[in-house]
């Protein structure tokens, strides 16, 4: 997984952003695909996520699905 780059997270930000899971870990933690190549890692505790799926994260934590 790779850290944060420049100001702030794309998933810390001040605003939910859509991001696609792309692998799922024991605690209800997710990688997700946050664009140009990078991971992070969330919470999808709130969710009914799957690969693939692509969720609304705000915080580091799936806040929702994405139709």
């Amino acid at each position: 997984m790779n850290h944060c780059a420049g100001d702030h997270c794309v998933t810390c930000s001040d605003e939910a952003v859509a991001v696609r899971v792309v692998g799922l870990h024991a605690g209800d933690l997710a990688d997700v695909d946050v664009g140009d190549g990078r991971t992070e890692e969330v919470s999808v505790a709130l969710v009914d996520a799957g690969v693939g799926d692509v969720v609304l994260v705000h915080a580091k934590e799936a806040i929702g699905l994405v139709p």
